[in-house]
């Protein structure tokens, strides 16, 4: 995925589309028009997730949520846009909360992200 013309490639764990794909070149290997991007934490990824990525992603116009999922813990941090260059922040923490995606408009149980990702079933004890 690209965020920006001359900007940042990236590799998300986990982009969503609505509609037609569009492609920066014939290659049809880079996507430019997500609506929602998804990524996995790490230790050694964390802070540029959150740092250079986020703030490249933010450029992104089709881009309406952006989501951070904890390897260490039962957490899911999703970024909203807002009118104007706002980011709405909302947490879910432990494994008996949901997630709410509200640019897909659905709910997810991280009980249910957590049993389904491998390398965090630690978290479930």
């Amino acid at each position: 995925m690209r965020a920006t013309e001359k900007g940042l490639y990236t590799y998300p764990d986990i982009t969503v589309i609505c509609g037609e794909p569009q492609f920066v070149d014939v290659r049809r290997d880079t996507v430019v028009n997500p609506v929602l991007i998804v990524e996995v934490l790490s230790q050694s990824t964390e802070a540029h997730d959150r740092g250079l990525k986020f703030a490249q992603y933010r450029l992104i116009e089709s881009l309406m949520e952006y989501v951070l999922v904890s390897q260490s813990e039962p957490r899911v941090e999703s970024f909203l846009r807002q009118p104007g260059r706002e980011w709405l922040l909302t947490e879910s923490v432990g494994l008996d909360s949901v997630s709410i995606l509200r640019s897909l408009d659905i709910t997810i149980p991280l009980a249910e992200i957590y049993a389904m990702a491998p390398g965090l079933s630690e978290i479930n004890g």
